[in-house]
């Protein structure tokens, strides 16, 4: 299926895939899927990749209702400043088109950060490496597949 379905399949954590017809006008993929497949928007979260003042890339994920606060990050991640990254080098690094990147099964692995919301929801939901297909499964599990720490990095 995808690098990412591979990963929780091969290392047997729970999840569930959903599936949706993925619409190219559609405005934002995460509310996207939320509305397609029925699920609260804020249990789904969106795989966003900045670059710190020094290039390296970092990987945010938060809720699709919300937006990601670069400050916040930066601090999380103890750089002095990080920007939204080039979608070309987002690209070329987790080896998955812009819409579709998942935090797990990335080419290169990026330090990650998850927004600490997360945590107050027995799942969420993350792209699962494509357009129109979604992961299911707990914060924890994420975090452990992708080496990922909450910090409070979302933004309502």
């Amino acid at each position: 299926m995808t690098p990412a379905i591979d990963l929780l399949k091969k290392a047997r954590a729970e999840h569930r895939v959903l599936s949706y017809t993925h619409d190219p006008k559609a405005a934002s993929y995460g509310l996207e899927a939320a509305e397609k497949l029925g699920l609260d928007p804020a249990r789904v979260f969106k795989t966003l990749l900045a670059a710190s003042e020094k290039g390296e890339l970092l990987v945010a994920v938060v809720p699709v209702v919300g937006t990601l606060d670069l400050k916040a990050l930066a601090h999380a991640a103890g750089v002095k400043k990080a920007d939204m990254a080039d979608p070309a080098a987002a690209q070329r690094s987790t080896g998955y088109l812009v819409g579709g990147i998942s935090p797990l099964g990335q080419k290169k692995r990026l330090r990650t950060f998850i927004d600490e919301s997360a945590k107050q929801y027995p799942t969420i939901h993350v792209s699962a490496g494509r357009r129109g297909l979604e992961v299911e499964l707990a914060a924890e599990v994420l975090a452990s597949h992708c080496q990922g720490l909450f910090a409070p990095i979302g933004r309502e």
